[in-house]
C-alpha cells in the first residue's frame, strides 16, 4: 500500500518544504499540487475539506492535508501525511531554540534579530487585513468583532477569554434564520463517542498538570508543558496567527504576573518569543511548528536532553488535537454539515477571531519601540509597514522578508 502511495507522499514532502505564507496560501498551493498537477482530489472535495476544517479548532491547513491522505489511503496514510508535513518545520523551529540558547552568552550576536519582532507584528497585521473583509460583512459581525476586540484588550491574559468569545460569537449569529437556512432534510443523529478520546486526553492532562503544580513535582515542567500546549491546540480557532499571541500570553505575560505565587511556572523570555514569531514566518509548513520552538525553550534550563524532549512534547501536543478532531469527526461530516447551526456559528466565530487578533497584535506591539523618537523606533515602524505592504501587494516570498530583516539587524 505504501509503495502504491509513494508518489503522493513525495508530493506531500515537496509541499512541506515549499509551502510559505500560512493557511490561506497553503490552500492555494494544495489546489495546484493535489488538484491541478495530480488530481488526488477534486477541487470541490478540497474546498469541502477546507470548509470542514474551519469548523474545528487546530491547524486548519494541516487538517485539510490529512483529509486528502485519509481519502487516498485511510488512517495510516493520513498519519504518514501528517508526519511528513509537520516534520521539516518542526525540526527547523526546534533547532532554532537550541541556536538562541547557544547565543545567550554572546548577546552582541543576537543583535541580528533586533528587527524580527516588528516584522512579526507586520505579519500579524497582514493576516488581519486578509481575513477582515472575508469575516466582517454585516452589522452583527461588526458588533461581535468590536466586543471581542474590547474584551481582549481589557482582559488579555485570562485563560477562559478566547473560548468564551468564540462560543459567544457562534451563538450570536444563530439568532437569525436568514443565514444559510435549515434544509428540508432532517439531519441524522451524530454519535459523539468519536470525541471521547480527545476529551479523555484533555482531562487527564489537565488533572496531572494541576497535581504537578499544586504538589510542585520535580518533573512538573514537562507535564505542564504538555497540558498547556495540548489545551492551546484544542482551543485555538483561526490558525497559527492566533496561536502565537496565545503562547505569548501563556508563557511570557502570565508567569510574570504570578511569579511570586508560582515561581516554578514555565516562563519564556519575551524577546526569544518575538524572534521565534518572526522566524516561523520564514519556515515552510505549518505555523503551529512554533510549538516545537517554545517546547525547547520551556525546558532549556533542565539540560540539552530535556530541551530536546521539550521540542518533541511541543510538537506532539500541538498537533495531536488537530489530528484527533479531524480524523475522528470527518466520518460524521456528512451529518454535521446538514446542521444550519454549524454554518451560522462559523460566521460569528470568524468575527470574534478578527477582534481577538487585532487586540492581541496591539498588545504584543506595545513591547516594540515605536514612539521613542529615535532611529530604532523609526526603523521598527518602517519594518512593520513595509512587511504588511510587501505581503499585501507583491508575491515576494516570506523568507526573503525575513532575510532582509536579519541583514538589517546585522549591519545596523
Amino acid at each position: 500500500m505504501l509503495l502504491r502511495h509513494l508518489p503522493f507522499l513525495r508530493a506531500v514532502f515537496w509541499h512541506s518544504v515549499t509551502a510559505f505564507g500560512g493557511p490561506q496560501a497553503h490552500v492555494g498551493m494544495m489546489l495546484k499540487t493535489f488538484v491541478q498537477k495530480t488530481p488526488y482530489v477534486t477541487e470541490e472535495e478540497l474546498m469541502e475539506y477546507n470548509a470542514f476544517c474551519q469548523l474545528l479548532p487546530g491547524a486548519s491547513s494541516t487538517q485539510t492535508l490529512a483529509l486528502i491522505g485519509y481519502k487516498r489511503g485511510g488512517v495510516l496514510l493520513a498519519s504518514l501525511t501528517l508526519l511528513i508535513w509537520i516534520l521539516p518545520a518542526s525540526l527547523l523551529m526546534g533547532a532554532l531554540s537550541f541556536l538562541l540558547v547557544g547565543l545567550e552568552d554572546h548577546p552582541q550576536q543576537t543583535a541580528i534579530f533586533r528587527f524580527i519582532p516588528p516584522m512579526a507584528a507586520g505579519f500579524l497585521g497582514f493576516a488581519i487585513l486578509r481575513i477582515f473583509p472575508l469575516s466582517i460583512k454585516n452589522t452583527i459581525t461588526w458588533v461581535i468583532m468590536l466586543v471581542s476586540f474590547a474584551a481582549t484588550g481589557l482582559l488579555f491574559g485570562r485563560p477562559w477569554l478566547v473560548p468564551l468569545l468564540i462560543v459567544a460569537g457562534g451563538i450570536a449569529t444563530n439568532f437569525s434564520i436568514k443565514r444559510i437556512p435549515q434544509g428540508a432534510d432532517k439531519p441524522k443523529a451524530v454519535r459523539w463517542w468519536n470525541f471521547w478520546l480527545f476529551g479523555i486526553i484533555f482531562i487527564i492532562a489537565g488533572l496531572l498538570s494541576e497535581a504537578a503544580r499544586t504538589n510542585n513535582w520535580a518533573e512538573r515542567k514537562p507535564i505542564n508543558l504538555f497540558e498547556n500546549t495540548y489545551r492551546m491546540g484544542s482551543f485555538v480557532f483561526g490558525g497559527g496567527q492566533v496561536l502565537l499571541p496565545m503562547m505569548y500570553e501563556q508563557w511570557s505575560v502570565r508567569p510574570a504576573a504570578v511569579k511570586d505565587n508560582n515561581p516554578n511556572a514555565i516562563q519564556i523570555d519575551q524577546d526569544k518569543l518575538y524572534t521565534g514569531m518572526g522566524i516561523v514566518q520564514a519556515v515552510p509548513g505549518p505555523v503551529f511548528s512554533f510549538a516545537s520552538f517554545t517546547g525547547g525553550l520551556a525546558l532549556k534550563d533542565m539540560g540539552p536532553s530535556m530541551q530536546l524532549l521539550g521540542c518533541l512534547i511541543g510538537t506532539i501536543a500541538i498537533f495531536l488535537p488537530s489530528a484527533l478532531l479531524v480524523l475522528f469527526f470527518f466520518p460524521v461530516w456528512h451529518n454535521l454539515k446538514k446542521y444550519a447551526v454549524v454554518y451560522r456559528s462559523l460566521e460569528g466565530i470568524n468575527a470574534a477571531v478578527v477582534g481577538i487578533m487585532i487586540a492581541s497584535t496591539l498588545y504584543i506591539s506595545r513591547d516594540i519601540s515605536l514612539t521613542d523618537g529615535n532611529i530604532i523606533s523609526s526603523i521598527n515602524l518602517l519594518v512593520i509597514l513595509a512587511t504588511m505592504l510587501l505581503l499585501r501587494f507583491t508575491k515576494l516570498l516570506s523568507a526573503l522578508i525575513v532575510l532582509f530583516c536579519l541583514a538589517l539587524g546585522y549591519f545596523l
